[in-house]
């Protein structure tokens, strides 16, 4: 990854310039990111207001061919790596927040079923050539399930019985099939944990419009309610201990939290490029000089975070403790310095930052959503001690 600390013309100045309705695949993905930023950007405002799902973010990602890039290439994708997943959702967020969060959840199920398909798994082609075909869209409930999902599975002849809610399922109203966890309590093995592939259109699925929130308000995250609705045991993809980071969960993490750390990279680095733009009249100032210099000094390092986590993963990871504190360290970085990023922007940009419309002051909200991903910062860090001293924790 490229260092991203200096100012960027194209997300400084995304809300003023003329709409470009990029067509094709021609281009690396974050160039064709780049180039449609504009049309996203050009959205962003109106959908984070009214809390409403960025589609026309979503069909401009689909005419360039960006919500494919993870399916091998053999399957009709471009094979892209997590590395570059996590570049081109870095470059969407500085054009529009939202867009980038919503896309990746999508972007790292696919990523982590590419994962499966090169061990042969069942279902992983299957699922991949409809992404590729189709346009599949995945949604995921892993951030408000994770270790202690919501929802129990109860056995039934040929599946199971699944009941719950899901919380934080972003683009929700739009997606084909959900990538979610329940609860199983089993008489020999105890509580284990179930992951399932569900059809959003299967009977008993409710989306329920409660996404109502301070920031990134254009992903539509509404609550998935399931009443009763069948699974079969073939869209049973795992089954876990509960209550752990197990080996799967370590490789989901893995694949999941570069990217979607990412984002929240890139939006800091937006908010960056806006204050320091309007900082360009009072560079003279000292005090101005400083707090730029802090804002790229914090930006740096979570950006060599971020790369050592992806590093640590590499392009085809396997279950680690190591490489799942790595991501989650990264994670925790990103997550602190663009909170602390992005109040600075506001402080250098002074009042026109506190106005509705501003890229600095959607920013403001929008990175703090960074922190409800688990693990949080502080959980990390607990995690992180356990290990070192030797006392049992989450990982298995």
């Amino acid at each position: 990854m490229t260092t991203s600390t200096q100012p960027r013309a194209e997300s400084a100045q995304s809300d003023t310039r003329s709409d470009h309705h990029a067509t094709g695949t021609s281009g690396s993905l974050v160039e064709r990111a780049r180039a449609i930023g504009p049309r996203l950007a050009r959205h962003a405002a109106r959908h984070d207001v009214d809390g409403t799902f960025v589609g026309e973010a979503y069909d401009a990602l689909r005419d360039v061919g960006l919500l494919t890039a993870a399916v091998p290439a053999e399957l009709g994708g471009e094979g892209a790596t997590i590395s570059e997943l996590t570049a081109l959702q870095r470059e969407l967020a500085h054009h529009c927040g939202a867009t980038a969060l919503a896309s990746s959840m999508h972007q790292h199920v696919v990523a982590f079923t590419a994962w499966r398909y090169r061990r042969g798994m069942p279902g992983a082609e299957a699922t991949l050539r409809r992404v590729a075909e189709d346009g599949l869209l995945l949604v995921s409930t892993g951030g408000g399930d994770f270790t202690h999902p919501r929802g129990e599975a109860v056995p039934a002849e040929g599946g199971y019985r699944v009941s719950g809610r899901k919380r934080f399922a972003s683009q929700s109203r739009h997606g084909s099939v959900m990538s979610t966890m329940f609860v199983l309590d089993d008489p020999e093995q105890g509580r284990r944990v179930l992951n399932m592939a569900v059809p959003l259109s299967a009977p008993g699925v409710t989306v329920v419009d409660t996404w109502d929130t301070l920031g990134m308000r254009g992903t539509a995250s509404h609550d998935i309610l399931l009443e009763d609705v069948f699974v079969p045991d073939d869209k049973v993809l795992a089954n876990r201990p509960y209550g752990v980071v197990d080996p799967p969960l370590q490789v989901i993490a893995s694949v999941a939290f570069p990217i979607i750390s990412g984002v929240y990279l890139g939006v800091a680095e937006a908010a960056y490029a806006e204050a320091l733009a309007s900082a360009a009249a009072r560079a003279d100032d000292p005090l101005v000089q400083r707090t730029v210099g802090v804002m790229r000094h914090r930006l740096q390092v979570a950006e060599w975070a971020l790369d050592g986590a992806l590093a640590a993963v590499g392009d085809d990871p396997t279950p680690s403790h190591e490489r799942f504190l790595a991501v989650m360290t990264a994670k925790a970085e990103v997550a602190q310095a663009g909170v602390e990023v992005v109040d600075l922007a506001m402080d250098v940009a002074g009042g026109q930052a506190f106005f509705k419309g501003s890229v600095i002051e959607r920013a403001y909200r929008d990175v703090r959503a960074a922190k409800f991903h688990p693990l949080t910062p502080e959980a990390t860090l607990v995690e992180s001690g356990r290990q070192a001293l030797g006392v049992p924790g989450l990982l298995q």
